[in-house]
């Protein structure tokens, strides 16, 4: 195509949209209703991931360590020292071998833990000693409860195990991941929340679902919306139409004005869509962090550019496809007329 050909063409889908402008607003609006529905769709979205993901980040797992304290006060324990009983290795005072347990030192409950965190799905490892844990314990008990553990002298010790606090990435991977923890050598038993993993999972696919179905319901709609507006206009110009089919304009001539006619109309809304979901979502974050006093929200000025790129997408391929059809369906039936005659 000649770039004058391709110029003319052009200009004239901008006049096709100018003469039916009552029927490309109409068309324009509900452009803008669906685009923006869309808009707060994939928002909800985004911020429900970000909620969950702060949620999966204190869904962590303690991975307890088999040492000294686990030796001293686990019946499993005693087992293993009973079928080692054989060995001439000198017990200490509390009847306890170096070999009745694995990690015997700091160095090595870290070491325990940089070998957790080359597993898959692990994010994050964070060795918490048993000493740790115990203040954290105490810490977490109401305002004079923590005299409860005043026994816990020389005498009788911590009978806390150190532990490997472990985040993960990917929850749905949750009891894989446990699983490989639990065979690591040197850890007794995981203490977690699979419940709740479970849970994130389910409300994350729930989303995800969702805000598919309601993208591609109000896609379909706004390919028929407008499919619908390049019809009328199609129907104005019919007699032009004839003349040029007459004197030999091919079908991509008699096309292109009318689906820049659509694309026009898409993106004239995606415009539109995009400052009118601004001032909503900015109205909305700022009620809900008064209200709630949070700051955990996405901030529109990150998804801004992603937004618009959707919006203008969704109106080019509707505006193209709708015009494509609806132009297509009417020269198959001119060209059968014209062949009758």
């Amino acid at each position: 195509m000649k770039f004058s050909s391709f110029k003319y063409l052009t200009k004239e889908g901008f006049r096709n949209t100018w003469a039916n402008r009552l029927m490309s607003l109409a068309s324009i609006g509900v452009l803008v209703a669906c685009m923006v529905v869309i808009g707060l769709a994939v928002l909800i979205s985004e911020n429900v991931d970000l909620a969950l993901g702060n949620l999966e980040k204190q869904n962590v797992v303690m991975a307890y360590m088999k040492d000294y304290s686990w030796a001293f006060y686990s019946d499993a324990s005693k087992d293993v020292s009973s079928a080692k009983s054989s060995t001439k290795e000198k017990a200490d005072a509390n009847g306890i071998k170096s070999s009745d347990y694995v990690i015997h030192n700091e160095k090595e409950a870290q070491a325990l833990c940089d070998e957790i965190a080359k597993l898959d799905n692990v994010e994050s490892v964070e060795y918490i000693s048993g000493e740790q844990g115990l203040e954290n314990v105490k810490k977490d008990m109401l305002k004079g409860q923590e005299e409860y553990f005043s026994f816990l002298d020389e005498k009788y010790g911590n009978p806390l195990s150190g532990a490997a606090k472990v985040t993960m990435k990917d929850m749905t991977l949750f009891d894989a991941t446990v699983e490989k923890i639990q065979n690591v050598n040197g850890i007794d038993t995981i203490q977690s929340q699979g419940d709740l993993a479970d849970k994130i999972t389910a409300i994350k696919n729930g989303v995800q679902i969702a805000g598919f179905w309601i993208i591609a319901i109000l896609m379909l709609i706004s390919l028929v919306i407008v499919s619908n507006t390049i019809r009328i206009t199609m129907y104005n110009r019919k007699l032009e139409i004839s003349i040029m089919k007459a004197v030999g304009a091919t079908d991509s001539f008699v096309r292109f004005p009318f689906v820049v006619e659509g694309i026009l109309i898409g993106l004239i809304s995606a415009g539109l869509a995009e400052g009118l979901l601004y001032f909503c979502y900015r109205v909305a974050t700022e009620t809900i962090s008064q209200t709630l006093g949070t700051t955990e929200i996405i901030k529109y000025s990150d998804m801004a550019l992603r937004l618009f790129e959707i919006f203008a997408g969704i109106g080019i391929v509707a505006g193209a496809i709708g015009s494509f059809i609806m132009i297509g369906k009417y020269l198959r039936k001119e060209g059968s007329e014209f062949a009758a005659i």
